[in-house]
């Protein structure tokens, strides 16, 4: 990455591209095109519409659910349809679709759950359609998580800027520090550039004085008093307007288990390059089973230890693969952490286990990393840059996981990094084709949390982009998004229970 000052405030949102190759501005423009080509997808998903009436907005109450297939029973396998006709708080029936809605079939005394693939019709009805996975009582939890002009009021709102977030850096000066203001938005005249200009990845600082641009060491974050919506709009935000169940008519479904029928679950190994259905899987007695491979239990530590040996794993990203590395050594205690100096919770980790010879590290993301703990900015890169240092062979692994920390800004942000990041896996597969890479899709996250900034809508159009990014590139997927809904977990950092399961289909994975 370059470090440079500029004395004009030039473009605050990418790199100042200048004089530079003709590949170079080729590259840039069939980037640039692909992120709009994407932007343009979610466009069509997503409604533009404006009200001046809260209650001409989507109620959840005032909607109806209807069964379009009632059984005395249903066999394993089945599907289960159920209609959703969604009307406003006047009794309104909705004219349009794009309503962010949660589907999930339960049974809470199997611990098991799985969620339910939704069609929009765009004219206010929805087909829920469930797969009955298993034996027993089965519910049905039908939310809506944000009405449709609360989804277009985020939408707009997150196109408008990057002022949600501020950065702080700290700059060394001698012996004693210095503060300044960092981000995506400064367009002051002496400013620090941090340029990665093959990948058009930019980040800037208020340059102090008589300090040299390099002597950045430090950032942190904070929530700005700024937002992107009317009054009005945010009170569909309220904690009272989010998450609200669905009536149904319907109660308690039985399912049983029918000779010459069971549900579509493959048996093949997991691998590289698979299609991922939806929904990908489905919670049984607290273990996650998905649809398209036959994952394997790693909750032997025999099993775990056979697996791991000699691997070099390198976990990239944020703090939800951190808790891989957690429950990886606490599982194994022969692996030992390895002080890699540094500072704080956010540090980078790495962990050695001498007898079998492995290797896991964990690396946090560059920017933005969104944390109110300081961090070193010296030992953390691009993940595309961490990612072409990777020799790899046969017993390496590259897993990769972001998208929280990007909920705050513009999309276009996390959609080229997950375009650069695709690149460099590109290359490491021509170099090194044995070597696994897994892509973890980010998790659901808590409710009662700030919707503009780090609500779920945000995470779901990430969710979106992310596998259509990957579609075609032989990489292992783990949809941690279905996983989180199937189990009924809505926190950033899931449970021990749900690790573990994300835990398993990486093993089945790389084993």
């Amino acid at each position: 990455m370059n470090h440079s000052t500029t004395k004009d405030g030039g473009s605050t949102t990418g790199p100042v591209k200048g004089d530079t190759p003709s590949c170079n501005r080729m590259e840039w423009t069939k980037k640039d095109e692909e992120v709009k080509g994407i932007v343009a997808k979610l466009d069509q998903m997503v409604p533009n519409v404006h009200f001046t009436d809260i209650m001409t907005t989507t109620s959840a109450q005032k909607s109806e659910a209807t069964l379009l297939n009632n059984k005395y029973f249903y066999c394993v396998g089945d599907p289960l349809l159920v209609q959703l006709d969604l009307y406003n708080h006047l009794g309104k029936r909705k004219e349009y679709g794009g309503d962010f809605l949660q589907a999930r079939i339960i049974s809470s005394s199997l611990n098991a759950g799985a969620s339910g693939s939704i069609t929009d019709y765009r004219n206010g009805t929805y087909l829920v359609n469930f797969t009955l996975f298993w034996p027993g009582n089965v519910k049905v939890s039908l939310m809506l998580i944000h009405p449709s002009e609360g989804v277009s009021a985020l939408w707009a709102a997150r196109k408008k800027g990057y002022g949600k977030i501020a950065f702080v850096g700290t700059f060394l000066n001698g012996t004693s520090t210095v503060s300044s203001d960092c981000g995506y938005n400064i367009t002051v005249k002496e400013r620090c550039d941090y340029l990665d200009e093959r990948d058009q990845e930019a980040f800037y600082c208020v340059k102090p004085n008589n300090v040299s641009c390099d002597a950045l060491i430090r950032l942190k974050t904070y929530n700005e008093k700024v937002t992107y919506l009317t009054d009005l709009e945010h009170s569909l935000l309220n904690r009272s307007n989010i998450g609200c169940n669905i009536p149904q008519s319907f109660g308690t479904f039985r399912v049983i288990a029918c000779k010459g029928k069971k549900a579509t679950v493959a048996e093949g190994k997991c691998g590289a390059g698979m299609s991922y259905p939806s929904p990908s899987g489905f919670v049984w007695k607290n273990e996650w089973y998905p649809v398209f491979c036959r994952v394997l239990s790693f909750r032997n530590l025999k099993r775990i230890k056979s697996c791991l040996k000699r691997k070099i794993i390198y976990l990239l990203g944020d703090s939800t693969l951190r808790q891989w590395m957690w429950y990886i050594t606490d599982k194994i205690q022969s692996f030992q952490y390895f002080d890699l100096h540094g500072t704080g919770k956010q540090k980078n980790m790495m962990a050695l286990d001498m007898k079998r010879n492995s290797q896991i590290q964990w690396k946090k993301h560059s920017h933005p990393f969104v944390t109110v703990l300081e961090y070193m900015t010296a030992d953390h890169s691009y993940i595309a840059r961490e990612i072409d240092n990777v020799a790899g062979d046969g017993d390496t692994v590259v897993a990769v996981s972001l998208g929280h920390h990007f909920r705050p800004f513009p999309i276009e942000l996390f959609i080229r990094r997950m375009i650069n990041i695709r690149g460099a896996i590109q290359r490491l597969l021509v170099r090194s084709p044995d070597t696994k890479v897994i892509i973890k899709a980010e998790n659901t996250r808590e409710i009662d949390i700030d919707q503009e900034r780090f609500g779920d809508f945000h995470g779901y159009a990430q969710y979106l982009a992310l596998k259509d990014i990957f579609r075609d590139l032989k990489v292992c997927f783990i949809d941690a998004w279905d996983m989180a809904i199937a189990y009924g977990t809505n926190l950033v950092h899931p449970p021990d229970h749900v690790v573990g399961s994300q835990i398993d289909m990486f093993l089945s994975y790389i084993c």
